[in-house]
């Protein structure tokens, strides 16, 4: 069984949003193509409590400045994706009615959650290996924003859980808060055994 994975495809991460990675409202029209051809398509959404341990406010510090949590480290991020914000919601251009299930990350106050499956620390699932078990599902088609953050990290994840994953490459847009980093989260999932598509040849 597979199932179709939308990461993260809400307005704080499209622009006009808090936190906008590029283009990214570009993948609605992706999404909203494939989702006719998959009988389950879950979305993850990051659902972030306020004064989250993830926003530079937070802490009084810069966005962009690193700091370390618990021994992880964490880069500081603006204000994005509030529980129950407008920033939050899915991307007014998504045919939401189409997602079969929502999954929430990044809800603990004092970690962050770049991965579908789990937080940062891997200490606490977030139920999606669960619900996708509990459907039968082998294989993972995966799609969103952002490439380099939560996209990779979900694909990695799902990958050691022993999930045969594809990424959709022209439904996933990076941050590149340095240059590389959506090219070199690319080689990253493609070396751990991600496989990469097009939306075409799904």
């Amino acid at each position: 069984m597979r199932a179709l994975l939308l990461i993260d495809l809400q307005n704080d991460f499209c622009p006009g949003g808090s936190l906008p990675v590029p283009q990214g409202d570009e993948v609605m029209e992706v999404a909203n193509n494939l989702m006719p051809k998959f009988s389950l398509v879950v979305a993850t959404k990051d659902w972030h409590p306020p004064g989250h341990v993830s926003f530079a406010s937070t802490h009084g510090m810069k966005v962009g400045e690193v700091i370390e949590v618990n021994g992880i480290k964490q880069i500081l991020w603006p204000e994005h994706c509030i529980q129950g914000s407008k920033g939050a919601e899915f991307h007014p251009n998504l045919n939401a009615k189409n997602i079969s299930q929502v999954i929430y990350k990044g809800t603990e106050p004092t970690i962050d959650s770049y991965s579908g499956f789990f937080d940062n620390a891997r200490q606490k699932k977030t139920g999606l290996d669960d619900f996708l078990r509990s459907k039968q599902v082998d294989t993972l088609y995966v799609m969103g924003l952002a490439t380099d953050y939560c996209v990779k990290y979900t694909v990695l994840d799902g990958l050691s859980l022993g999930y045969k994953v594809y990424v959709i490459i022209d439904g996933c847009r990076g941050v590149n808060v340095r240059p590389q980093d959506e090219e070199l989260a690319i080689k990253e999932m493609q070396t751990k055994g991600a496989l990469l598509i097009k939306s075409g040849e799904v």
